[in-house]
């Protein structure tokens, strides 16, 4: 079997509502998904979802071999382009096509990925994550009852603009989840995405853990961080989770080294190969590795497979125009298919007749770090209304506290 060729779509996720982070909102709610397909002269084609603007970069390291070789091809990916490799779109192109070859292997052997990998369990533990910061309390509880409907008793909320604010929000979410669970107490964490200086991630979320349990903090402090990561971690109760934006082992060496990290993740557009290795070097250090994305299907194959899988994110019930996976929620856990492959089907008519949205400004949206992160006075939200407003930060209603009164109202 040889690799013919390669084509890309880009097909689109609509979430119903706003979503977002502390770096910003995308209002209309929707995320493109782009999708890669490697075609082979046995007549397999394999499914990618990730970047694809480096493809014409990458793809010459693949093409022609056999695509079972997946590990020696992901090698060969990366000597390819070793100069601008590990970031980025040329990282997220070489994951994409990692997951296509990953496919076309389990397609040709008639296994589903998970069990071509070595896993025995189907069902994959998962936690809620809505990418809410820009939901008023009613909305909130509303997102969470429809996860928790599906079994859901963890959840990760976006914040980091104001103390007050996530303390009622993750209140609140706690509320929906241990009703749901018949009084169980549910794992709540929060995810700042960079937001935060080291100074201000202890003092958030110490104050935090005054009223609240927090099972982890995502992305306190930047990435790269490993000092501050490190010194946020001994500061708090909580675990300390990042890795979704670190591309290639050699970048989370000083964060393991240092002890700066208790729950290491990967996201999903960096392929399975990337997880799979970053899996086992977590595993040297005895943490739990965590899969992130909002089409993490390829990881869920992936996360069967490795011995120290905590839990993986799921964002969204819905799936992207022309896309089906054979899987399931149910139990608060993915339960994948037995389909061959990653279990992903592609309607590129469907794709190709899609209306397609307007794409947000290149300055706005979750993906632009504001001007002032880490480096603000007051809080961007007080108590609803905005100390100070930069372009791309959320503008949130008045929150409104479990018993309805707002805190404006409150003795």
């Amino acid at each position: 079997m040889r690799i013919t060729g390669y084509r890309t779509l880009t097909t689109f996720l609509d979430w119903g509502r706003p979503v977002g982070d502390a770096n910003g909102v995308l209002t209309d709610g929707i995320t493109p998904v782009p999708v890669v397909l490697v075609d082979t002269d046995a007549g397999i084609t394999g499914v990618g979802l990730g970047p694809h603007a480096a493809g014409e970069a990458v793809f010459p390291a693949v093409d022609g071999e056999d695509p079972r070789c997946v590990g020696a091809l992901y090698d060969r990916m990366l000597r390819q382009a070793f100069k601008a490799g590990h970031g980025g779109t040329v990282f997220g192109t070489i994951g994409a096509l990692d997951t296509a070859l990953w496919d076309i292997k389990a397609k040709a052997a008639g296994e589903p990925l998970w069990r071509l990998l070595g896993g025995r369990d189907r069902r994959v533990p998962a936690y809620a994550s809505g990418l809410d910061i820009a939901l008023g309390d009613d909305d909130l509880a509303t997102v969470y009852q429809v996860y928790a409907e599906h079994g859901l008793r963890a959840a990760k909320l976006k914040g980091g603009l104001d103390i007050e604010r996530d303390r009622d929000r993750l209140a609140l979410v706690r509320e929906v989840l241990t009703r749901a669970g018949r009084g169980m107490r549910p794992a709540l964490m929060l995810d700042v995405n960079e937001n935060w200086t080291r100074k201000q991630a202890v003092r958030h979320v110490r104050e935090l853990e005054q009223t609240l349990d927090l099972t982890w903090v995502e992305e306190p402090v930047r990435r790269w961080d490993a000092e501050g990561l490190a010194a946020v971690g001994r500061g708090i109760r909580a675990s300390v989770a990042s890795g979704e934006n670190l591309t290639g082992l050699e970048q989370y060496r000083p964060l393991l080294a240092q002890g700066a990290v208790d729950i290491v993740q990967a996201a999903a557009v960096w392929g399975v190969t990337h997880f799979l290795r970053v899996a086992a070097l977590a595993h040297a250090h005895d943490l739990p590795v965590s899969p992130i994305g909002g089409s993490p299907i390829a990881l869920l194959h992936a996360a069967t497979a490795v011995p120290n899988h905590l839990a993986s994110e799921l964002q969204n019930l819905r799936e992207p125009v022309g896309l089906s996976f054979d899987l399931r929620v149910e139990g608060g856990a993915f339960v994948l298919g037995d389909s061959a492959g990653l279990g992903v089907e592609v309607d590129e008519e469907a794709i190709a007749v899609a209306v397609r949205p307007e794409p947000p400004a290149a300055c706005e949206g979750p993906d632009v770090r504001p001007e002032y992160a880490g480096r603000r006075l007051l809080a961007v939200e007080d108590r609803g209304r905005p100390a100070t407003h930069h372009p791309g930060l959320p503008v949130l209603p008045p929150p409104q506290h479990l018993d309805g009164v707002p805190h404006d109202a409150r003795p």
